[in-house]
């Protein structure tokens, strides 16, 4: 961590650190209390968006040991080995840090958007691979058109070989366009506009499947959050007029479920 010689940098580099630690801490907690509470932890480790959890929290722990080892090390007057075997880790430990923005998939819990985009891409894996399928046909058709109309009709040599034509044939299918890499010549520019619609059409192909499908699973996920939300209101009324007969019976009756009970609750995660 870098530090100013005021120090503000550092203070800031610790007050973010603190604040993770905390966040860390509840999540470690929550995900204890879960996996105690599951019948079959086997299952309960397999489940996808507990491996997620797992992949979130496992590198600040990582991090932590490591950093604390290499400051005892830095410490030793022989330590210069054992640093140089924790630069090369820093590599290692950079990735694991990236994977903090995990703690955003954990919005999937509470969020019937992100687990219907969960649901339709472990739905549509076949019509995922027809995509890159014809992503990857076309793009070895067009890319050796182009390098040859640019090589030898183009005005500027930007097309340097055919594999360097790959990334402008990926960017112009998908209608991106860098204008990195851009053909001078009418040949060159007749290729890329058959790229650029051939891409369009190829692509719409199996997005319909797939938007079907991501309509059919947000219209089942959402009806089975109505089903779980209805059969707690129902657990709710039976636990209050089973005790009391029917004196709690008629209180039950008198103050009915709440508007965002009878509209539906969140998934609650199993």
């Amino acid at each position: 961590r870098s530090s100013s010689p005021q120090g503000e940098c550092s203070r800031k580099c610790y007050d973010i650190f603190v604040l993770e630690t905390v966040c860390v801490a509840w999540f470690s907690f929550e995900f204890l209390l879960r996996s105690i509470q599951a019948e079959n932890k086997c299952a309960f480790l397999k489940t996808p968006l507990n491996i997620i959890d797992i992949l979130a929290i496992l590198p600040f722990y990582i991090s932590l040991i490591v950093d604390v080892v290499s400051t005892k090390n830095s410490s030793k007057p022989g330590g210069g080995a054992g640093n140089k075997y924790l630069e090369r880790v820093g590599l290692v430990l950079r990735f694991l840090r990236a994977l903090r923005i995990l703690y955003v998939m954990r919005l999937a819990r509470h969020s019937l958007g992100l687990q219907t985009l969960g649901l339709t891409v472990r739905r549509c894996t076949r019509e995922f691979g027809l995509l890159l399928l014809f992503l990857c046909v076309a793009m070895a058709l067009f890319s050796p058109l182009v390098y040859l109309a640019e090589s030898e009709l183009g005005a500027k040599q930007e097309f340097t070989s055919v594999p360097t034509s790959y990334w402008w044939a990926v960017i112009s299918m998908t209608t991106v366009g860098y204008g990195d890499m851009v053909p001078r010549s009418i040949p060159g520019q007749v290729v890329a506009l058959s790229s650029i619609l051939s891409g369009i059409l190829l692509m719409a192909f199996p997005v319909t499947s797939i938007f079907h499908t991501f309509s059919r699973s947000y219209s089942e996920l959402k009806e089975q959050q109505q089903r779980v939300a209805s059969r707690q209101v129902r657990q709710r009324q039976e636990n209050i007029e089973l005790p009391g007969g029917d004196g709690t019976r008629g209180l039950g009756a008198t103050f009915p479920p709440s508007a965002g009970e009878q509209e539906g609750l969140p998934l609650v995660d199993q």
